[in-house]
Formats: C-alpha cells, sequence, structure tokens
C-alpha cells in the first residue's frame, strides 16, 4: 500500500509564497508521474502541475511562471513552490503519484490535502 503525507499548507497574504511537500511511503517500486491538483470551495477538483519521471513538467495557465513543481526522487518526496499568490489560489491541495509497487502493480495514490488560504 502507497501512502502520501502532505505539509505545508497555511494562512498567506497575496503576494507570499508557500512550500508544500508530500512524502510518498509503503510499497514503492518506482513512481512515474506526481502531480498536484486543487480543489477550490464550490468547485471542482483542477489540475495544478504534473512532474514525469524524465523531468517533464506541465502546469495550470494560471498558475505558470508562479508556482514550480519538484521532486526528489531519492527520498520519494514532492514538492510545490508557490510564489505570488493569490486569493483565487485559496483551496485544499492534494497531491498525488503513480506509479508501480514492488509487485509490479499499478498505484495511484492520494494525499489527504492541505489547505492553503491567501488573505489579508
Amino acid at each position: 500500500q502507497v501512502r502520501l503525507v502532505e505539509s505545508g499548507g497555511g494562512l498567506v497574504q497575496p503576494g507570499g509564497s508557500l512550500t508544500l511537500s508530500c512524502s510518498a511511503s509503503g510499497s514503492i517500486r518506482i513512481i512515474t508521474t506526481t502531480g498536484w491538483y486543487r480543489q477550490a470551495p464550490g468547485k471542482q477538483r483542477e489540475l495544478v502541475a504534473t512532474v514525469h519521471l524524465v523531468g517533464i513538467k506541465k502546469y495550470q495557465d494560471s498558475v505558470r511562471g508562479r508556482f514550480t513543481a519538484s521532486r526528489d526522487n531519492a527520498k520519494k518526496t514532492l514538492f510545490l513552490q508557490m510564489n505570488s499568490l493569490k486569493p483565487e489560489d485559496t483551496a485544499v491541495y492534494y497531491c498525488n503519484a503513480v506509479g508501480l509497487d514492488n509487485d509490479s502493480t499499478d498505484f495511484n495514490a492520494w494525499g489527504q490535502g492541505t489547505l492553503v488560504t491567501v488573505s489579508s
């Protein structure tokens, strides 16, 4: 079983920065794709950024240039550096990891979510 644990959310003023972390543990052979998603109140969950094992990154248009997603493969940890935060970035942020476990079975794991509130 693969488990993801997030940390780093909180309250920040507009224009401020936060870094989210997501640590993966369990029976993991390889993590191929990692992602960050968010869900604002009353809205559907949306993709924020993805990072593939080979380093390819994709970002939602509204965060490109402000957010940076990265991963430390050795430590099985994901990061989302968020700069120039705006009130519309307020949401619960979820990390996601897709890969193979030690039995070569596909997994698709989610973190528990961490709340980011951007407000003065």
